[in-house]
Order: C-alpha cells, then sequence, then structure tokens
C-alpha cells in the first residue's frame, strides 16, 4: 500500500497553544481543532491508492515473487504427528446400565433392616432407537413433530406391552419337545442365572433324558432323571411343573426343623402357593428319592379342571338415542365448551361418553351436527391441557376446518405435505397419512395426544387409501382414545366391535337416521319454459315412495316423445345429450326453482368436462343483484391481489370470475386450488346461486345448499359405468337444506331422457348403504417399518386388520375349546395298536384318506361339463346325505338355472314325514370293515318298499351309475306331490312309481357294495391330473385296505372306536391351532412373497434385518421401491434439479399421456432409464410370485407432464404452461405440489445415506417447483 501523505507542521512554540489539525476527506482540505494533538484524518488510511499503483503492487507481490505465496512453500508439506500407541483404548468401553439394584427389606412395624433383595431395574437404557415404550425419554426437539424413520413406534394399544415383572417372571427356558425321539432340552438360562428345567410327565413316562446346556449351577444331579429347584422358599415360584428339593424333603423330616419353622404356612408371604399344594401333599414310602420324584412329577403333570368360560366380552355398545338425556346438565354443570344452540340428544350421549374418557363411534347423516362431538373433545383436551389430532381424508377438507377451528379455539395448528402452521398448539389438523407417518416415525406428539377424531371414517372403504385408515388404528397407543365420525353405515357395531377388540376397550356407538332438515325428492321431466312444472314427487320427507309421481313423470315424458314424433319422424331418437338441450333442460329448471325460492342450488355432475360446458352454456342467466355483484367483485379482488400479474390473467381465473359474477360457479378437481376456495366461500355467503360441482364437493365442510340436483344417475368409478350406490346418493342429496333456514331440502333428479327404472329408483333412494370394508392390503412401507423394529411383527399388523377380524373374533373361544379338547385328549385311553392291531393306525388313515379321494373326484366330476351332462332324466345315482346314506335314486327332473337342483325319486325305508331323528334314515355304522370302505354297501329297506321325491344339489350325488332308466319325471313328481296332500295320502302309486321303485329295488340286491359308476377319466374325459391321480391312488387305497390284518382280530371293534375318538379330537386339535396360528392369514402367502422381493433386491437380509436400502425405502412416500433403487443406482445424481423434478413427474401424475417428442435427449433418456428400472423391479415381484403383472406395475407409471414440470422448473410462467399441455390446470397443480413432496422426501433420503450433492439437488428442485400460484397460500389459512 501507497504511504499516506501527510501535512509537516512546525514544532509547537513554547507557547504550546492548544489547535490539531484534521484532514477532512481525500480532497486536501484541512480544518483546525481547538483540541491540542498530532494530525488526524477522517478516513483510516489517508487518500485512496490509485489504481494503477494497486495494479503493480499486485503483480509486484504475486506475479514477479510467486515463491511468496504459500501454495509453493514445501518446508511444511512432510509434517505429520506421530499418534501414542495406547492399545487399552481398544477395550474401553461405555459402561453398560445397571440392570439391578439392591432394596432393603425392613420390618413393617420397627423399620429395622431384616435383609436387603435385588429388584430388577426398570426403564434402563431406553432410547427412541431402542424401546417402544412411553417411558422413554424425548428425542431432539428438532424430530419432536415429524419424528425419525430411525426411530421406533410407541407401543401399539391393546397388545400386550412386556414389563419388567413379566420379564422377570416369564420362563425363557423355552422347552423343545420331541414326542418321537424322547428328547427334552433347554435352551436358555433364567433371568436369575440359573437355568429352569420344567418336568414333563409324558417325557417321564417315555424314560426321556434331558439334554441340559451347561451352565453355573447345575439342576440335574447324576443319576437322575429330573432336576429340582435349589431357590429359597421365599423366592417367586416358578411355573408348575418345576420341582422343589426343600418342599420335597419336608414330608421326610430330615432337617428336624424347629417348631417355629413348622408353624410357618408354605404359602405366607414370599412363598410359593404351588409348592404349599404340593407340600401339603401326602407322600408315600419310597425305596429311593429318585422314585419319589418321579412320581411327585407325575403328580404334577396330572390335568388341571379347565377354567369357567369367560362371559362373553361386548366391545361395542350400542347408546339409545332415542330417550332424553334430562339430566345433562346435572352430570356436568361446567362443560367444557358451550353453543349458542341447544345440542341434540345424541350428541348429549357422546358428550357424556367423551367426559368418562371413552371412545365413541358417530354415525349420522351429513349436516346433522357430528362436528359438535368433535369440538367438544378439542376444547376437553385443551382443559386438561393435553391435545387432540384431526384427521380428515383430504386437504381441502383440512384447511376448511382449520378457518373453523381456528375461530373457535384459537390454539389450532394445521400440517399438510406442504404447510406448516402452529405445529405446538393443542388441536392439531392433519391428512391420515401424515398421522401414520408420524406414528411409525415415533413422534413425540403422540406422549400428550388424549384424542385421534377420525372424520368421514366411510372413506376406508377407498380402494386406494383406506388401508391407512386401519394402519393408524392398529398403530394408536393406549392412552389415546379414538372419535369416529361417519355417514350413516349398515355395520356400525361390527365396526366397533373390531376396535374395541383391536383396542381392548369398549367403543360406545351412537348411530341416529333422523334428518335435521327431511328431503324431499322428485323427478324433472321438463326441457323448455312450457314445460318447467314438470316436477314430481318421488319420495317425501316421511320417507314414502310415490308411484303415482313415478307413473306421472313416465306419462309426462312419453307424451312429450309423441308428440316429437309426429313433428320429425318416428325414427328420431329419443335424447340427444347435446349442450342444447342441456341448456334448456336447466334453463327451465333454474327458472322454476328461482320462482319457488328455492336457490341456491348444487347440481351434481359426474364429469369435468361436462360441469365446465353446463356452466359456459348459461350465458344469458344472470342471478346477483348490483349489489351482490359489487361484494364479489371485491372479494375477488382482494383474494387474486396475492397472484402475480400474469396469473391474474389465466383463461380459467377471467372465466371463473366472470360466472361468479352472475352467481354461477363449478368446483371440481380441474379448477385451480384458490379458485375452488374463492368459490367455496361465496356459496358459503349465499353470492354463488347454482354451483356445478363433482362428487368431492359433498366431501367437504358442512356447506348446504336448498336444493341439490343430479344431472345423473350414472357415473364412471375408474372401470365402468354403473348407477349411484345408495351411500353415495345419500352422501350428495344430504347437501340439500338449511338447518334452521328450511323447513325441507328438496333433492331433484333430471330425467334428460327415458325416465329410469322404478327398482334402479328405489334400490338407490331407499336401499342400504354400503357396508364399511376392510381395504388393508400390505405395502412395502408397512413391511419394512414393522421388520425394522423387532418387538413388532407384520404378522400381528395382519391379525389385527378389519379383514381378519371375521375369523380373528372368536380366537379366545377357539383357545378355550383347544384347551378343553387338550384335556378330554389327555383323559383319554390310548388305542391297543400290538399284535395283530399294528395296522389299525394305518388302517383308519387309509380309510380317511379314500373317503377324502373320492370326495374330490365326486366334486370334480359334479364341476365338469360332462359330469353335468351325464345327470339328465333317467341316471341312476348313489343319494348320500343327511337323510339318505348310499341309497339308489334315480333323477326326474333338471333344473335350467345356473344352481343345478336335481328332483330325484330315492329308496328309504320308512316315510320321511316322521318327526324322529332316528327315522331320517339310516346312519353311517360306527366300524367301517373294508367292504363298507371299499364299495358304497347299498341302502337295503328292511321292510316294506318305501320312496319320496327329493330335490338334490350336486354335492349329495356320491356316484354316478352307468344305468339309465325310462322313467316319466314329470309324471312321477306330480303324483308323488298329490300324494302328500291328506286328502290322497292313502293312494296307491301309479304304475310309472312302482315300476321305477322295483328297478332301483332289484339294482340294489344285484349290486350290494354298489353299482358299476361312470369312470371319471375314460367315460366322462376328466383329464384334470388331479382326477387321474386321485384314481390311482384310490385303488391302491383299496387294495390296501383288502389287506389290512386288524380287521380279523376280535378286539378290533373297540380299539377302533378309541383311536377314532382320539384321532377326531386331534384333527379339531389341528382345526383350532391352525385358527389361531399365522398359517390361516389370508395375505400371508402375499407377505412372504413381498418380504422375497424385498430379499432379492437387498432390502433385508436372510434374517429379516433392515438394510440400509430398506431403512431409505421406509422414508419415502410412495413408490419407495422405484426411488431407492434410482438413488441407489445413480440415476438421479448426474442430472440437474429440474430435470430431475421432471422425470419424477412420472411417478406423482394422475393422467395419463405421452411425454412427446419434444423433450431433451437427456429426458428422454432419464424416462428410459426410470422405466427399465421399474421393469427390472417388477420381473423381481413377478418371478417371487405377485399377482401383478411387470406391464401393469411400468403402467402406474405416467410421463405426460414431463415438459410441463420441466418448463416450470426453469421458471415458464403458469400462463404459457396450459400450450404444452391439455391437462386441466387444477390436475398440473396438484401433480407439481405432490412433486414438491416428493422431493423433500427424497432431500431426507439423500442425508440419511450421505449423499450431500443429491440432498442439495432435490433442496433446489423443490424450491424451484414452490413458486407463484402453484403453491399460493390458502385462503383458509389467512
Amino acid at each position: 500500500m501507497l504511504d499516506t501523505e501527510r501535512l509537516v507542521l512546525p514544532p509547537p512554540d513554547p507557547l504550546n497553544l492548544p489547535l490539531g489539525a484534521l484532514e477532512v476527506g481525500c480532497t486536501g482540505h484541512w480544518e483546525l481543532l481547538n483540541v491540542p494533538g498530532a494530525p488526524e484524518s477522517t478516513l483510516p488510511h489517508g487518500l485512496p491508492p490509485c489504481a494503477p499503483d494497486l495494479q503493480q503492487e499486485a503483480e509486484q507481490l504475486f506475479l514477479s515473487s510467486p515463491a511468496w505465496l504459500p501454495l509453493h512453500g514445501v518446508e511444511h508439506s512432510a509434517r505429520k504427528w506421530q499418534r501414542k500407541r495406547d492399545p487399552w483404548s481398544l477395550l474401553a468401553a461405555l459402561g453398560a446400565p445397571v440392570p439391578s439394584d439392591l432394596q432393603a427389606q425392613r420390618h413393617p412395624t420397627t423399620g429395622q433392616i431384616l435383609g436387603y433383595k435385588e429388584v430388577l431395574l426398570e426403564n434402563t437404557n431406553l432410547s427412541a432407537t431402542t424401546s417402544l415404550s412411553l417411558r422413554r425419554p424425548p428425542g431432539p426437539a428438532s424430530q419432536s413433530l415429524w419424528g425419525n424413520p430411525t426411530q421406533y413406534p410407541f407401543w401399539p394399544g391393546g397388545m400386550d406391552e412386556p414389563t419388567m415383572t413379566d420379564l422377570s417372571t416369564r420362563e425363557e427356558a423355552e422347552e423343545e419337545i420331541d414326542f418321537e425321539k424322547g428328547e427334552v432340552a433347554v435352551s436358555e438360562e433364567g433371568p436369575a442365572g440359573r437355568c429352569w428345567l420344567w418336568a414333563a410327565a409324558d417325557a417321564v413316562a417315555a424314560d426321556a433324558v434331558p439334554l441340559v446346556r451347561s451352565s453355573d449351577l447345575l439342576t440335574v444331579p447324576p443319576g437322575f432323571k429330573k432336576g429340582v429347584d435349589f431357590a429359597p422358599k421365599d423366592h417367586q415360584a416358578p411355573v408348575s411343573g418345576l420341582l422343589s428339593l426343600s418342599c420335597l424333603l419336608e414330608p421326610l423330616d430330615l432337617s428336624g426343623g424347629d417348631e417355629e419353622d413348622k408353624a410357618e404356612p408354605a404359602g405366607g408371604p414370599g412363598g410359593d402357593t404351588a409348592s404349599a399344594s404340593l407340600c401339603s401333599a401326602p407322600l408315600g414310602r419310597a425305596s429311593s428319592l429318585e422314585d419319589l420324584v418321579l412320581k411327585e412329577a407325575s403328580t404334577i403333570a396330572s390335568p388341571l379342571e379347565p377354567p369357567k368360560p369367560a362371559p362373553q366380552e361386548q366391545w361395542a355398545v350400542p347408546v339409545d338415542v332415542t330417550s332424553p338425556v334430562g339430566d345433562f346438565y346435572r352430570l356436568i354443570p361446567q362443560p367444557a365448551f358451550q353453543w349458542a344452540f341447544e345440542p341434540d340428544v345424541f350428541q348429549k350421549q357422546a358428550i357424556l361418553h367423551l367426559e368418562q374418557h371413552d371412545s365413541v363411534f358417530v354415525a349420522a347423516h351429513t349436516s346433522a351436527g357430528k362436528t359438535v362431538v368433535a369440538e367438544y373433545a378439542i376444547a376437553l383436551a385443551q382443559k386438561h391441557m393435553t391435545r387432540t389430532i384431526y384427521t380428515s381424508p383430504i386437504k381441502a377438507l383440512s384447511n376448511q376446518k382449520f378457518r373453523d377451528f381456528r375461530n373457535t379455539f384459537g390454539d389450532v395448528g394445521l400440517l399438510t405435505g406442504d404447510v406448516q402452521l402452529h405445529p405446538e398448539a393443542s388441536c392439531l389438523i392433519m391428512t391420515t397419512e401424515i398421522l401414520r407417518s408420524m406414528l411409525y416415525s415415533g413422534s413425540d406428539v403422540i406422549r400428550d395426544l388424549e384424542w385421534v377424531i377420525f372424520d368421514e371414517v366411510h372413506y376406508i372403504n377407498d380402494a386406494e387409501r383406506g388401508v391407512v385408515w386401519e394402519e393408524v388404528l392398529i398403530m394408536l397407543p393406549d392412552h389415546v382414545s379414538i372419535i369416529l365420525l361417519s355417514a350413516t353405515v349398515p355395520n356400525a357395531l361390527e365396526f366397533a366391535d373390531w376396535i374395541g377388540r383391536l383396542k381392548r376397550r369398549q367403543i360406545y356407538v351412537i348411530s341416529t337416521v333422523a334428518r335435521p332438515v327431511p328431503l324431499e325428492h322428485y323427478l324433472f321431466t321438463g326441457n323448455s319454459p312450457k314445460t318447467q312444472g314438470e316436477l314430481f314427487l318421488l319420495l317425501d320427507s316421511r320417507g314414502a315412495f310415490h308411484t303415482k309421481g313415478y307413473y306421472a313423470a313416465v306419462e309426462a315424458k312419453k307424451e312429450r316423445m309423441s308428440k316429437h314424433a309426429q313433428t320429425f319422424g318416428a325414427k328420431q331418437p329419443t335424447h340427444q345429450g347435446g349442450p342444447a338441450q342441456d341448456r334448456g333442460v336447466y334453463l327451465s329448471l333454474l327458472a322454476s326453482l328461482r320462482a319457488r325460492a328455492q336457490l341456491p342450488v348444487v347440481v351434481f355432475t359426474f364429469s369435468r368436462g361436462r360441469c365446465d360446458e353446463q356452466a359456459s352454456g348459461l350465458t344469458s342467466l344472470d342471478l346477483t343483484t348490483s349489489s351482490e355483484k359489487s361484494e364479489i367483485h371485491l372479494f375477488l379482488q382482494r383474494c387474486l391481489a396475492r397472484l402475480r400479474g400474469s396469473d391474474r390473467q389465466l383463461p380459467q381465473v377471467l372465466h371463473m370470475s366472470e360466472l361468479l359474477r352472475r352467481g354461477l360457479g363449478v368446483h371440481h378437481s380441474g379448477i385451480l386450488p384458490i379458485l375452488k376456495e374463492i368459490v367455496e366461500m361465496l356459496f358459503s355467503r349465499g353470492l354463488v346461486k347454482v354451483l356445478f360441482a363433482t362428487e368431492t364437493f359433498a366431501m367437504g365442510v358442512n356447506m348446504p345448499a336448498r336444493t341439490v340436483v343430479f344431472d345423473s344417475m350414472r357415473k364412471h368409478d375408474g372401470s365402468t359405468f354403473r348407477d349411484l350406490l345408495p351411500g353415495e346418493y345419500v352422501q350428495m342429496a344430504g347437501r340439500a337444506g338449511r338447518r334452521g333456514l328450511d323447513p325441507t331440502g328438496t333433492v331433484i333428479l333430471l330425467c334428460k331422457g327415458r325416465v329410469p327404472e322404478m327398482a334402479d329408483l328405489h334400490r338407490m333412494m331407499m336401499g342400504k348403504p354400503s357396508q364399511l370394508q376392510s381395504q388393508f392390503r400390505l405395502t412395502y412401507t408397512m413391511i419394512l417399518n414393522l421388520l425394522r423394529v423387532d418387538a413388532l411383527r407384520v404378522e400381528d399388523m395382519m391379525k389385527r386388520s378389519f379383514s381378519e377380524f371375521p375369523s380373528r373374533k372368536d380366537s379366545k373361544a377357539h383357545e378355550e375349546a383347544l384347551a378343553e379338547l387338550t384335556k378330554r385328549l389327555g383323559a383319554l385311553e390310548e388305542a391297543d395298536v400290538t399284535g395283530q392291531l399294528a395296522d389299525l393306525p394305518e388302517y383308519y388313515s387309509w380309510g380317511e384318506e379314500l373317503t377324502e379321494t373320492r370326495n374330490m373326484i365326486q366334486r370334480r366330476i359334479m364341476e365338469s361339463v360332462n359330469g353335468l351332462k351325464s345327470l339328465s332324466t333317467g341316471r341312476v345315482v348313489v343319494v348320500k346325505n343327511e337323510e339318505h346314506h348310499n341309497a339308489l335314486g334315480v333323477i326326474l327332473q333338471v333344473s335350467s338355472n345356473t344352481s343345478r337342483v336335481f328332483t330325484t325319486l330315492i329308496l328309504c325305508d320308512k316315510p320321511v314325514v316322521s318327526e324322529s331323528p332316528r327315522d331320517k334314515g339310516p346312519t353311517t355304522p360306527d366300524v367301517p370293515y373294508p367292504e363298507d370302505l371299499v364299495g358304497f354297501k347299498l341302502f337295503l329297506p328292511e321292510g316294506p318298499c318305501e320312496h319320496t321325491v327329493a330335490k338334490l344339489q350336486p354335492g349329495d350325488v356320491a356316484a354316478i351309475s352307468t344305468k339309465v332308466l325310462r322313467v316319466n319325471g314329470e309324471k312321477i313328481s306330480e303324483d308323488f306331490s298329490r300324494r302328500q296332500q291328506p286328502k290322497f295320502r292313502k293312494d296307491p302309486p301309479l304304475a310309472a312309481v312302482t315300476t321305477a321303485v322295483q328297478e332301483l329295488l332289484r339294482l340294489a340286491q344285484a349290486h350290494p357294495s354298489g353299482p358299476p359308476t361312470l369312470d371319471p377319466v375314460n367315460d366322462l374325459q376328466l383329464k384334470d391330473v388331479s382326477v387321474v391321480e386321485g384314481g390311482l391312488r384310490a385303488r391302491k387305497l383299496e387294495e390296501l385296505i383288502r389287506g389290512a390284518q386288524c380287521v380279523h382280530s376280535p378286539r378290533f371293534p373297540a380299539q377302533y372306536l378309541k383311536l377314532r375318538e382320539r384321532r377326531q379330537i386331534q384333527k379339531e386339535m389341528e382345526r383350532l391351532s391352525f385358527l389361531l396360528s399365522d398359517q390361516s392369514l389370508l395375505l400371508l402367502p402375499e407377505y412372504h412373497q413381498r418380504v422375497e422381493v424385498l430379499r432379492t433386491l437387498g432390502y433385508v437380509d436372510e434374517a429379516g434385518t433392515v438394510k440400509l436400502a430398506g431403512r431409505v425405502a421406509c422414508a419415502m412416500s410412495s413408490h419407495e421401491l422405484l426411488l431407492t433403487e434410482l438413488m441407489f443406482d445413480n440415476a438421479l445424481s448426474t442430472l440437474r434439479p429440474e430435470e430431475i423434478a421432471a422425470l419424477l413427474s412420472g411417478l406423482v401424475c394422475q393422467s395419463p399421456g405421452d411425454p412427446g417428442d419434444q423433450l431433451p435427449s437427456t429426458l428422454k433418456q432419464g424416462v428410459e432409464r426410470v422405466k427399465a428400472v421399474a421393469k427390472r423391479i417388477g420381473e423381481v415381484q413377478v418371478a417371487c410370485g405377485l399377482n401383478q403383472t411387470v406391464e401393469e406395475f411400468v403402467g402406474e407409471l405416467n410421463f405426460g407432464l414431463v415438459e410441463v414440470v420441466y418448463e416450470w422448473a426453469r421458471g415458464m410462467p403458469f400462463s404459457e404452461l396450459a400450450g404444452l399441455s391439455g391437462t386441466p390446470e387444477g390436475l398440473v397443480v396438484r401433480c407439481i405440489q405432490r412433486l414438491a413432496e416428493m422431493c423433500r422426501s427424497l432431500r431426507g433420503a439423500a442425508r440419511l445415506v450421505g449423499e450431500p450433492v443429491l440432498g442439495a439437488k432435490m433442496e433446489t428442485a423443490a424450491t424451484l417447483l414452490r413458486r407463484d400460484i402453484v403453491f399460493a397460500a390458502s385462503l383458509y389459512t389467512q
């Protein structure tokens, strides 16, 4: 730097004047100061240097002498620091927490220390990554809201959480008994450091030798067959079957103890109840201690009395809403919340149960006031200083509820995919998917949670998202109470019973079918001003169906059609659904409603395009006054002011503004979110008179209208056109009628073409709503989230799902039945299978297998075309059912409908009119001999031959003979029916009947072991492998049965009955054990297939431990496998942020389409790579046995908006995106919003695996997407 030029002053004179100089600025101007001192300057370094001098200095320092730079100094390049060797540091480890402590035992009166007892400590070393307990310490503050994918969830309610007491008393030595080899193995040590040994009576009887693992304390002395327990008497008793040496020696009086010890009761404090019972039992003399032990062991193993069956558990408790709650204010003198109106009876009933902290299920019609229950729960949580979570099925409903609850309570927060407002509030509103993510991630918000409110629970029927509701209900901890709000459903008790059994708490079901505003349903057939009065009442407010109104509508439509045919020709179409006719229908309808003061009206149209067409066609309709126009204009200006200039000029914004000024509105998924909110707010203010909406509007908050109109009663559900379901119709029709304003609500169905059939209308309007059905399915995210937690199993999640509820609700009864059968089996005497009876077990097994094989073959015959053709009139068959056992019959008639029924003449012994159950026919012989098993052993009447005519199902035919009789089936049936009347009962049968009966009797006598039957392979041409192999196996079994030796023993009948009883009990026990096991789960095969997919892709190892890729997949919200594979294949790391966002749009876009040819080459290659990865995953799924084909898996990707997203991420205004794709603006916005959520989840996953570059790119991509109208703040949150 250049030296500063300073003014040289003369030395101070002797007078030493108090003066000083100050240089001002860099212009050379000086000022005198009256302060003595050296000259100063206002600049730190005097005059600034000139540019040439700086350049010369830089050249001299950095270019002329580069050695000055530290880069070229090599004297420190080889510098290093010697590490001190400390091998002992490798052995240092953090001290484990002390698992136990010593607790002093004091005298209860004096407090004197009598001794010390070791007690196990709880909550040692608990953390969010090792424990599911609520007693674990909270995680970091930054993760308290969302949790972390690496954290464990909290223990689900209803499942038994193991406590330290349970762990200390639970027997950890799992005994493995092989009854065939007679071995007993002890695998693990007990908690106190010793080895428990179980005594099994069956193993003792078989002289089993225990294989005991060596430990510090041996419990089996040399030469003994059983172990003993050396624990002191005051130790906690092990389970029954563990022998106590001190107890065994007491009766022998070997110790000579004092009287005080003898007076001590065996079952005193700290004693052992089981040991007391053992010691009190008298013991006889024994020649050795070993015999004494064996006798004692056999005594212990004797079966105990079964416990009394528990009373029937009632988890779903219906509440009577018809009786008034007169003492409501006496029971709740200071309610947590008060309304300006008097609550209804069902609302009071729900509030009473909420005060008792009960869980409730409220099912009521739309607009009945279910939100009152939710409001009281929120107020109750604020009073208790706890928290409430309100879940909704859609994001728009969450925003609306946030506005309503914030205005009511103030302390309300909102959590959606892209918005996070007041997360510390006592009431949080969110979608169900976010609550599921918080539960799996172990969010600390769950700790303070008192209520979870599920709104629109009937949304559980949604095939795509219904599984989320079940997952959340299963994963909620035990301290959380549940409030379910739903429309009326027929199986509310069943659903509540499932939740009650799931959570082991009673659910109070409060259901009401009463409407606060009754509805009247009409048919409208008009299409012009002349016919605008053609409105016909079909269903009145009392629920009565008016057929007169229906026929009047049919006649009016028929008269107009006949006039049309006379004018334009008879071959003209009866209905032309064009825009012109729709315009005429709506103009006449709205004129009629306007004249009757029945506006506002909601028109439900099941097509986005038709909504826009119908609203745009009413150009001449203006329903607002000048003051309303001014209010609408000001509201629009205020709401649209937050948009940028170009976004305010979007065609949809301009068009919607013009419609709204005339009192018209459109509401569907293709509308921009901010415009939908404007329409909703104006409609709630009464400024929108006519609203054309799709079905999603009925899912919103309470926005009732005076009238609801259905454009049609048919809709497309994604696969086909169908009529509206009763539940869908009721949900949308419930928007009619404003409480406190309208005496009745009006529902109108337009008849643009023909009038619908009366049966269809009756079913839609008065049918039962759809039941709540389980949509539970396995997802990879669910499997990985549960596999990473050792204490939770996917099988438990499947067991507790609503789909398994019908088969699992009787589990307790099955367990009791299994215990009873086990007791019966132990009391049964073993069958003697020695000597000539050695093959008795095989004989029984052969007979059972032969019967099952024949039944299988017969089922296949009855399912085949040739088998049914052979059962024609005159065919002789063998009948076997409850009334007849191997009786011959001849087919008289065959029904022609789908379910075949065969009218058959059958031989019988006595008339079937007898009421005695013994007279219904011969019973199966108790002991089957070879001739009974190999043949049919046809029924032969003992006395006079009788006959009957019965209708048989295909399963009643045991065999089809080769014989065909000539019979007049119709004549025989009529004669038998006539003789069943009391007047003709004694009349003789016709000759045709007698001839047929005599022919059947002759066949039975000629072939007592059964007539020749049709061969399924040769005669019926059944080439199925199972049938062919079954026939060969049946012939082999017949040979084995004929050669059995046990049947020649005189003891065969008695021993066979004993064996059969044991085998039947064992078979029933196997069935019950199967029902209680995981193997009976419906989704278990698919679970194994999906785990195999994860194992093949490297997400879990052979032991089921989740690996790094699996933990990354847990952090994904959707398409977890595809996103993880793309990340680990480095398919995204080399792309720019806007290119990554464009490619990922194919995973979230819902509108199918082609990416187009205008894409850059990088994006084209990226699309192909994504498809290739998806194809590879699909092939792995197919190889592992999943039903989804590769084409279906790849077909889930839609790349129609790749170019739109790419240009948006590059900064293109939204107004210019419309020309790139024909997709509605609302769907484009939804795609970009979901894409931003996916980018954030990928950012978190990249940080999890240590990919900072990819994480930064995903952060940049999310930032590029979040701008302008796409992410404009919701009007409900302002």
